[in-house]
């Protein structure tokens, strides 16, 4: 197995985890700039051919594009070599790479349903998740961060570089402090840790609530599988997590980021929202008094949470990555 990519994080990603990686120069395309946009073209014309050489060389059986452009070039190149193509959507709506290549794929497998794109070739699969170890349980995940074992648990995290509303909302939210029977996780990510820091060590009652492991705050974590099991409630954006929390069974209140492609993000909140195991706030409306209500409102409500959880559970698509493995080598087994 191969990987062909760009020069984000799956350049650092995939070869930390032991596969063989290609990087293709590429670029995004710009609405904006047209000379940019020419020069993602002409990349993307040379990425086919770079990519066509990739596949032959390695005898390459079979091609799965996980969206994105960086996918588009390998995608058409395995369609000009009459490769079987798998297509995965991530969000609730095909981008552009995946409109283009939905053509030319055997199978295109979604994260959600969605309209008009029911025809045979399109399964629902759900989204991958992250392999999560055996034997965490509450109490061990809990000790593993350093928070108190006993009560409930707000899990708070943007991304890796983080989420600048929900950081100060969150801080906001609790500037006078965690009420009894709550302790927070707050994960600001890396790129807004030192500014969230420096403002909860000038709030006294979030230093003393620090102080006493009710409010922890970390930039990132790798034990993101701990963190969810540590948990009993999440305030996050709605991006690819919103499957993790559903795996997790953990109920959330969800703010969509404003500038998705598509509004993806708002849709993909309305799967969790619709199916009873979320709230949703628009960025817009986001404030630390109106994070606070609903988390007050939550906590408050032992059994609508209960429901929630059950609710996230029945959503759950744990068993992503294996339908999509299977239709892959199933794509792989005809072309043999």
């Amino acid at each position: 197995m191969i990987f062909i990519g760009g020069e984000r994080a799956e350049a650092e990603l995939v070869p930390a985890a032991g596969f063989e990686f290609h990087q293709l120069k590429l670029a995004g395309l710009d609405r904006k700039n047209p000379l940019k946009a020419l020069r993602a073209v002409w990349l993307a014309l040379r990425g086919v051919g770079a990519a066509r050489r990739l596949l032959k060389r390695e005898g390459v059986d079979a091609v799965m594009a996980g969206g994105g452009y960086v996918s588009g070039p390998a995608g058409v190149a395995a369609w000009t070599l009459r490769l079987p193509l798998v297509v995965t959507e991530a969000d609730a709506h095909l981008g552009v790479a995946n409109r283009m290549l939905a053509p030319l794929a055997r199978r295109v497998c979604l994260a959600f349903a969605i309209p008009d794109h029911d025809a045979p070739k399109y399964l629902v699969t759900g989204r991958p998740i992250a392999p999560r170890r055996s034997g965490i349980d509450r109490a061990a995940a809990r000790a593993h961060f350093g928070l108190p074992a006993e009560g409930l648990c707000l899990l708070v995290f943007g991304g890796s570089l983080g989420a600048r509303s929900l950081n100060r909302a969150t801080l906001d939210a609790f500037q006078s402090g965690v009420p009894e029977g709550l302790c927070v996780m707050h994960l600001t990510g890396r790129g807004d840790f030192s500014a969230t820091r420096e403002i909860l060590d000038s709030k006294p009652a979030l230093a003393d609530a620090a102080a006493h492991a009710r409010f922890r705050l970390f930039d990132y974590t790798n034990d993101f599988d701990i963190a969810l099991a540590a948990a009993d409630l999440s305030f996050c954006r709605a991006g690819g997590s919103i499957f993790e929390l559903a795996a997790a069974g953990l109920p959330s209140i969800l703010v969509p980021y404003p500038y998705a492609t598509a509004d993806h993000q708002a849709k993909n909140a309305a799967w969790l929202v619709d199916g009873g195991a979320a709230l949703m706030l628009r960025d817009e409306e986001l404030t630390g008094e109106r994070l606070r209500g609903q988390v007050d409102e939550l906590i408050a409500d032992p059994g609508r949470l209960a429901a929630m959880r059950e609710a996230a559970l029945r959503l759950a698509m744990p068993d992503a990555a294996e339908r999509i493995a299977d239709e892959l080598a199933d794509a792989a087994g005809e072309a043999a």
